[in-house]
Formats: structure tokens, sequence, C-alpha cells
């Protein structure tokens, strides 16, 4: 704790160059995007296992102050993986560092040319929803809908500090000719997995920002939170299709696992076809429900495949373990002092992020099935007030 009071200090009385500044953002931001991915991972994930939790969410992320929070978040993502890709530059060629702060400047000018499209884009969807008479969540309900993550924070603590705990009771401490620190580590072993992580930081830094742009301009641009809730809205990143047929259905059966695939509406009932659990996607979000809209953008494939859980699984992949790893070294370096701190971050570092992974990939391993969708209408109207 002294440590990072005295970096607060001493970044606050620093005057110098530009850099210092670009290591202070860069580690506020990234700290920042991994608080949202915890956030976002679960609730996404609710669209699965409790839809009528995901609609409360999304009324959530629809409030005044969520939206505030939108324009910080996508500055903080683009501030980061610009500054990211500078830093990867400059340490793959050490022989450019004397360009650093011109670099760092670029930054700046890169994230305010990214920025002013996007914003506008997003404000745009902002005016476009309080054109109307929009819902709008109490904001004493937004705040009580965000204690239902502290659990999931709690458990985490929990078993982070088992963990360190038991580490820390068990770790022996030898420190003889071979440099054997720990229980069987030697310090050139420790070395190799910290080289590791810093190549790895780096060259994921890399991969993520095409996926993390592409995914901030389909949910955050070009179909903005607000969409996502329209009834009979065109559904970002799929073809829109007015009336299924039976050979859509035949064509969707065989690329899928699933022994039941029919979509429960009226049409194919008249038909006589039987219903099932997993939706046909059309591309359009009937309902008018985030979870229909995450069902259709799932579902939807391209030459049998499901290429948006696809890009979404590479996405999740490459974000947690980056942020994560990023959070350990970010805490690691304020409690060097204290072995069983340093054990705690470490722990909480690791058990974060195999949760969310765990969270993550599981959702999108499952289907999304009418059920799901139906329970998502009731829980719309019953927070709606709908007759």
């Amino acid at each position: 704790m002294a440590s990072l009071v005295l970096t607060i200090k001493e970044t606050l009385r620093y005057r110098g160059a530009l850099g210092q500044w670009s290591w202070v953002l860069h580690r506020l931001t990234g700290l920042g995007v991994v608080f949202f991915l915890i956030l976002h991972v679960i609730d996404t994930a609710w669209a699965v296992t409790s839809p009528a939790s995901y609609v409360k969410a999304i009324a959530a992320y629809q409030s005044p102050l969520f939206t505030i929070g939108e324009f910080g978040l996508v500055f903080a993502v683009v501030y980061h993986a610009l500054n990211g890709l500078r830093i990867s530059v400059m340490d793959f060629k050490p022989e450019w560092w004397k360009y650093q702060q011109r670099a760092a400047v670029w930054v700046l000018v890169g994230t305010a040319v990214i920025l002013v499209p996007v914003f506008i884009g997003m404000g745009s969807h902002v005016l476009h929803h309080y054109e109307g008479d929009p819902f709008i969540m109490p904001f004493g309900e937004v705040i009580a809908e965000q204690l239902v993550f502290i659990p999931y924070f709690i458990g985490g603590a929990i078993a982070a500090g088992t963990i360190a705990f038991g580490w820390s009771a068990l770790r022996i401490n030898v420190e003889d000719d071979k440099g054997t620190v720990g229980i069987g580590k030697s310090t050139k072993t420790m070395r190799r997995i910290e080289k590791f992580w810093w190549s790895f930081m780096r060259i994921s830094g890399v991969l993520i920002i095409p996926l993390v742009f592409g995914h901030l301009a389909m949910m955050h641009v070009l179909q903005g939170v607000f969409d996502i809730t329209l009834a009979d809205g065109a559904v970002v990143g799929t073809a829109q299709i007015e009336d299924i047929s039976a050979a859509d259905i035949a064509a969707f059966q065989e690329s899928t696992t699933d022994a039941n695939i029919y979509m429960e509406n009226a049409p194919l009932a008249a038909e006589g076809l039987p219903t099932g659990t997993v939706i046909v996607p059309n591309g359009i979000n009937e309902t008018g429900t985030a979870v229909e809209f995450v069902a259709e953008r799932w579902n939807f494939l391209v030459n049998g495949v499901a290429v948006w859980k696809f890009y979404d699984m590479a996405l999740l992949i490459l974000v947690v373990m980056h942020g994560f790893n990023g959070l350990r070294l970010v805490l690691t370096d304020y409690t060097m002092d204290n072995r069983f701190a340093r054990s705690f971050v470490i722990a909480i570092s690791v058990v974060g992020a195999l949760g969310l992974l765990f969270v993550g990939l599981q959702s999108l391993w499952l289907s999304i099935d009418n059920e799901a969708i139906n329970m998502a209408v009731e829980a719309t109207r019953t927070l709606y007030e709908i007759e």
C-alpha cells in the first residue's frame, strides 16, 4: 500500500516527459477495461443461463449513467490499444525508443482521429433513442442491479485468499548455490515464464486490435446498445431473411448436432413442422429482446460455421488472458514487499481469468433456446410494466 501511495504522490508531482503520463494512462485505461470485461462477460452469459437477469442488465446499460460510461469505455479501449501497439513496436525495435515521445504524441492524435467519428456515431444513437419516450431505469435500480456482481467478486477473493494462504504456508524459500527459490522452481525457470508472458502481452496486444475494434464498430457504432432491443430490428453482421422456409430449416439442421432446431412461429406450425429448442437465425430480432439479439448473432452461419461464436471466442480468450496478466503485473508492482499480498494478487488474477473463461466459453458453447427468449419477453413486460 505504501508503494502505491508513493507512486500516486510522485506521479502527481512529476513534471517530466509525456512518457510518464502515457504510462499512467495506459495502466488506468487497462484496469478500467478489465473491470468492465468482468461485468460484460458475466452478464452476456446470462442470455443463456438467466434471461431475466440479462434483460435487466441491458436496461441498466441503456441508462444515462452507463451511457456516459460507454463513451469512457470506448476511449479507454482505443487509447490502450494504440498505446499498447506503440509499446510493442518499441520493444521489438529498441533502436526506435529515441522516438518514443513523438510516438506517444501520435498515439494521442490517433486516438482523437478515431474517437471523433466513433463518438459522433454513438451520439447519434443516443439522440435517436431519447427523441421518443424511452424507458429509463431509475438511478437507484441501476446501482442496485450492479450489486448482483458482488458475490462473484467475493467468491473470487475467497478462492484467491485460500490459494494464497495455502501457498504461503507450503512454500519453502531456499536460496542455495543453485539459486533455487520456492518449491523446486529455479530463477531461470521463473525468468523463462516471465519472458513468455512479456512476449505474449506484446503479440496478443497486436492481435486483439482488429478483433476489439471490429467489436466496437459493430456493437457501439453501427448498432448501439439501444438498438439491440428494437422489435423487428436487423441484427448487425447477419443476413436478414423475411420468411424462413423448410429448406432453410433443413440447411440449418445439417449444420448443427442439435436434434430439434425448429423455430416456434405460426407459419412453421401451420406447415406441421415440429417445434424444438434452438432458433433458426433470420437476422431479425422479432421480439425486441437482447436475448434474441444474441441468439440471432451467435446462430448466424457462414458455410455452416457460426462465425460470430468463433469471433467472440477468440476475442474472449485473448482479452481475458491479456487483461488479467496485465492486472497481475500492475498489482504485483505494489505488493513486492509483502509475500502473502503478492501471492494473493497473483492468485486472484489467475482465479479471475480462469473463472471468466469458464463462464464465457460455457455460454458460447451452449445454445439459446426459444424458452429463454420467451422468458426474456416476460421479463421485459414485467420490467416495462406492459400489460
